[in-house]
C-alpha cells in the first residue's frame, strides 16, 4: 500500500473512531462504474457496476454489536463479508456473512500455525445495500449462543481443527466449542437464517435476531460443552472434511429444502486422496424432517480448465451454490483466481445417500475413482453458464453469487479482511500492514439469461 494510501487509510479511521454503527453504515470508498456497453447485440456476459465497502473500524463495528468483544483490532477493517451473499428483497439489498474473522498463516519451525489476530472477534450476518459505487452495511446482527454470548471464531476441538494462536503465532489460544467459521447463508420464509460451517462442518439455524437455535453435525463428531443445542444428523463420512475445507456453499431451494456443498474432496482414505481427487459432495437438507434426504456426487472440471494458470488439483473449490429452479442449481467451481458457474439439476437417480460411498472403509472410496460415472456412480450432470475468468474487470476470489433476476447476478469477493499470510502481515507495532484488496460487489449481465 503506497503512503498516500496508508495516510488516507488513517484518516478515515481517525474520523470513523468512536461514531455510532448507524453512521458507519453510510462510510464507503467510491468503486469503478463499469458500463460500457457492446456495440449491437449483446453477444458476451458483462460487468454493468461495481461498488466497494468502506473502511469501518473492525473494533468499533463488533463493539457497537456486542460490547468489549474487541479490545484491539489491530488496525483491521470489517471485511471477510464475502463469504456469501443473499437478496433481502429490496433491490440492491443483500444479506451477507462474515466468516470466522481474521486470520493467518505463520510458519514456526517449518510448520504453519493458524494465527487469531483479533481473537474476540464474533461472526455477523451483516446487511448491505448496493447503491451507485458505494456498498453500505445498514444492518448487523451479532452471531450469539443461546445464553446471549458470542458464538467467536475460533476453532471447536483439539486434534481435529487447526490449533488457534497469537497474532504473532507465538502462544496458543483456547480452542471454543462454539466456535464457527461461517460461510454460506439464505433467509428462511418465517425470517430465521440458515448457515454453514467449515469446521464441523455444520449447518446452523440461527434466529431473525442472530442466535444459534441449533447447529447439525456429522454423526460420530461428539462436540461437546456447545452453548446451544448441538444435533448429529449428517452422514459420518462427512468427518472426514479436509482441514478447512468443510461446507462453503449453500442454497435454499423454492419448497424449503437446503442444499449444501462440501467445499473440496474428503480426505479419504487419506489427505493424499483428496488432495488429487475432483470428486465432491452435495447435501440435500429438509428443515421439516430435520434430516439429510439425498447426497450427491459433484465432479470438477480439471484445474487447468477452470484456471488456465493452475495446475494444482487441490485448489479446486466449491464456494457458492444457487437455487433457480425447483431441482436447479448454479454450483460455482472456483481456484482464488478463476470460477466458473455450471448450471446442475439434482437428479433422484444420482441419489447416493446410505449406499457404500458413505462408508469410509470402502475401498476405494469415492474420492479415489479416476471416472466415477465409468465405475457405476451417478455423477451429477452439469452445463457451463458462465467462465467469470473471461470476464474483465471480476476480482479474486469471488465466494458469493446471488441470483438479481434472470438475465443479472450479484458476486461478491472474500477480501480476507485485508490480511496476508507471514510474519509481515502486521508491523512491528502489531498493526496490519492491509493488502488493499477491498470487498467489492460486481453485477454481471448474462445475454443468454440463466
Amino acid at each position: 500500500m503506497s503512503p498516500h494510501a496508508a495516510r488516507k487509510r488513517r484518516v478515515r479511521r481517525s474520523v470513523a473512531a468512536g461514531v455510532p454503527i448507524a453512521v458507519l453504515a453510510a462510510i464507503a470508498v467510491t468503486g469503478t462504474a463499469m458500463g460500457a456497453q457492446t456495440g449491437g447485440k449483446e453477444k458476451a456476459p458483462r460487468i454493468t457496476s461495481t461498488a466497494t465497502l468502506g473502511d469501518v473500524p473492525l473494533g468499533t463495528f463488533s463493539n457497537s454489536l456486542l460490547p468489549g468483544t474487541v479490545s484491539d483490532d489491530r488496525s483491521v477493517d470489517l471485511g471477510g463479508i464475502g463469504s456469501d451473499i443473499y437478496p433481502a428483497g429490496r433491490k440492491g439489498e443483500f444479506w451477507t456473512v462474515t466468516d470466522r474473522g481474521p486470520n493467518g498463516q505463520i510458519k514456526v519451525d517449518g510448520k504453519k500455525r493458524r494465527t487469531f489476530p483479533v481473537p474476540g472477534f464474533d461472526p455477523a450476518i451483516v446487511k448491505i445495500r448496493v447503491s451507485g459505487d458505494t456498498v453500505k452495511v445498514i444492518d448487523a446482527l451479532p452471531l450469539t449462543t443461546s445464553s446471549g454470548k458470542p458464538v467467536t471464531g475460533l476453532p471447536n476441538q483439539k486434534g481435529r481443527d487447526e490449533a488457534p494462536y497469537t497474532c504473532d503465532a507465538k502462544t496458543a489460544l483456547t480452542y471454543d466449542p462454539n466456535g464457527l467459521d461461517t460461510e454460506g447463508i439464505v433467509r428462511a420464509h418465517d425470517g430465521s437464517f440458515w448457515l454453514v460451517d467449515e469446521y464441523g462442518p455444520s449447518l446452523v439455524h440461527v434466529s431473525a435476531r442472530g442466535k444459534v437455535l441449533k447447529r447439525y453435525v456429522p454423526d460420530g463428531l461428539k462436540l461437546s460443552g456447545a452453548d446451544y443445542p448441538v444435533v448429529e444428523a449428517l452422514p459420518g463420512v462427512l468427518l472426514h472434511r479436509k482441514g478447512n475445507r468443510g461446507f462453503e456453499g449453500l442454497a435454499q431451494l423454492p419448497g424449503g429444502d437446503l442444499v449444501m456443498a462440501v467445499q473440496s474432496p474428503l480426505s479419504l482414505p487419506d489427505e493424499d486422496a483428496g488432495e488429487a481427487s475432483r470428486t465432491t459432495r452435495l447435501l440435500r437438507f429438509s428443515p421439516k424432517k430435520q434430516a439429510v434426504t439425498a447426497e450427491y456426487a459433484y465432479r470438477f472440471d480439471a484445474v487447468d480448465v477452470v484456471d488456465p494458470g493452475e495446475d494444482d488439483t487441490s485448489e479446486l473449490k466449491i464456494s457458492s451454490v444457487v437455487a433457480v429452479g425447483r431441482d436447479r442449481l448454479l454450483v460455482e467451481e472456483r481456484t482464488d483466481k478463476a470460477a466458473r458457474l455450471q448450471t446442475v439439476k439434482l437428479d433422484r437417480r444420482a441419489d447416493i445417500l446410505g449406499d457404500q460411498w458413505d462408508d469410509a472403509a470402502t475401498k476405494p472410496s469415492l474420492e479415489q475413482l479416476d471416472d466415477p460415472a465409468a465405475s457405476g456412480v451417478p455423477v451429477l450432470k452439469k452445463r457451463l453458464l458462465v467462465d467469470l475468468g473471461g470476464i474483465d474487470g471480476i476480482p479474486d476470489k469471488i465466494e458469493g453469487v446471488a441470483r438479481v433476476n434472470g438475465h443479472a447476478l450479484a458476486l461478491i469477493n472474500d477480501n480476507d479482511f485485508g490480511m496476508t499470510d507471514g510474519a509481515e502481515a502486521f508491523d512491528k507495532e502489531g498493526r496490519l500492514v492491509d493488502s488493499g484488496v477491498e470487498t467489492t460487489v460486481t453485477y454481471v449481465r448474462l445475454p443468454k439469461g440463466i
